[in-house]
């Protein structure tokens, strides 16, 4: 991390108000080439959160290899392979600000190749910026992502038509386009799609409106991302806290305090709440709720807190807090929709570690339903040889049950990965159907 200022005209929050503004997390996703690295850049440089350092570099880059304007993209790719090649092969993960939000941006990769790298991006994502080139309109990547897009359940999806500069502003172009994306998401399960035209290059309708589509009466991307509602995207009716750590200080002052820590998966807890703790079913009431900054009256998603209840009872990592009338079901037969993330193939009958919320438990793949074409979302039942990136519907049986919600439900409690016992690496996510 540079030690030099932002740029003299930054425009940072203040202090005080920084830790507790809103976080948007939102992925970029589109074809190879379509500008996903040179909007980030676009959206960094224009909203005056690159270190004057970071921008001399990027121009001296720009420079070497003869580009006649500053190669905005080559704040993104951080890999010698992505520059010189002009792509993004690994998920580049950037964080900026402005007075009215923070962001991170997942850039994610446009390749076929590294379609598993986008489910890695987009998992906590709140919001996805699919690009599509102008040019050429809606692409087999370009459906391809969308509907890992709605598989994740993002809930709100950004359209951003790209290049309009090299169509000449075109606006028959532009509504094409939407007109043919709109038929295309009519069959998945996307509610907000949002469509801007811009030129990532030239800066069009990325922070600043352009005079180049006077046709255009919509906001900004930049105006678009501050302003996207995202409270309602947590599920705040069903109560989930899966323990991750019991506290227990052990000191003079805290010498009885034993408290639960983790992250609230959904709902909202109180003092007062009559609770149930999963798997043993023992019930109790939160007697308080306490954060670094001391005890608060509520605590929703994502908020990460410690729990301590009236009644001594054996908790540990991997049990769940929830409400005595909503629980999640409890379930060693799982039905799963999985991403494939390694180059071996899902061997049926063999054991792996399942990671879900904060438990580990050994699983196998009982069986392999259906593979899924990511093109006609067609059900491809008679080919079973699943492949990396593929993604396919399949059952799990685990060593114990699991407490789960399906993903659709809640993202936190529904969804899982899938761990080569020998290896250590993540060969599968999974979203519980």
């Amino acid at each position: 991390m540079s030690n030099k200022q932002p740029t003299a005209n930054s425009q940072w929050p203040i202090a005080n108000g920084y830790l507790d503004m809103e976080l948007l997390r939102f992925t970029t996703a589109g074809s190879v080439d379509d500008g996903k690295s040179t909007l980030i850049g676009r959206l960094l440089y224009d909203s005056k959160s690159i270190f004057e350092d970071q921008l001399d570099q990027v121009k001296q880059s720009s420079n070497r290899m003869g580009l006649d304007h500053t190669d905005l993209a080559l704040l993104t790719d951080g890999l010698k392979d992505e520059r010189e090649q002009g792509i993004t092969i690994d998920v580049a993960y950037r964080y900026f600000a402005t007075p009215r939000r923070k962001f991170i941006i997942a850039d994610t990769p446009g390749h076929i190749q590294y379609t598993r790298n986008m489910v890695t991006g987009a998992s906590t994502a709140n919001a996805a910026i699919i690009l599509i080139d102008a040019r050429n309109g809606v692409l087999e990547q370009t459906c391809r992502h969308s509907i890992i897009a709605s598989l994740l359940q993002i809930p709100h999806i950004i359209v951003c038509i790209n290049k309009m500069d090299l169509v000449e502003y075109n606006r028959d172009v532009y509504e094409k386009i939407k007109i043919d994306y709109e038929v295309f998401a009519s069959k998945l399960d996307v509610h907000d799609v949002q469509f801007i035209p811009i030129s990532a290059l030239k800066g069009d309708n990325v922070v600043e409106r352009s005079k180049n589509t006077p046709w255009y009466k919509g906001s900004t991307l930049l105006y678009t991302l501050e302003n996207l509602h995202i409270s309602s995207d947590h599920n705040h009716i069903d109560c989930r806290f899966p323990v991750q750590t019991v506290i227990r200080p052990k000191n003079d002052k805290f010498h009885d305090y034993r408290g639960y820590a983790g992250r609230v998966a959904g709902g909202i807890f109180k003092p007062g709440d009559e609770v149930v703790v999963l798997p043993s079913g023992f019930t109790s009431r939160i007697k308080s709720i306490d954060t670094y900054d001391g005890p608060i009256e509520e605590a929703f998603a994502p908020m990460s807190v410690t729990i301590t209840l009236t009644d001594d009872i054996d908790i540990s990592r991997g049990d769940m807090i929830v409400r005595t009338n909503n629980q999640p079901e409890v379930m060693q037969d799982i039905e799963v929709m999985m991403c494939w993330l390694n180059s071996m193939g899902p061997r049926p009958r063999t054991k792996y570690i399942l990671r879900h919320t904060t438990t580990d438990m050994k699983a196998m793949i009982k069986e392999i339903r259906y593979k899924l074409d990511i093109n006609t979302l067609h059900r491809i039942e008679d080919d079973k040889n699943i492949k990396m990136n593929d993604i396919c519907r399949i059952s799990l049986r685990s060593t114990k049950p699991i407490l789960a919600d399906s993903y659709k439900k809640n993202r936190n409690t529904g969804s899982l990965i899938l761990v080569d016992e020998g290896t250590n690496e993540t060969v599968a996510a999974g979203m519980i159907i």
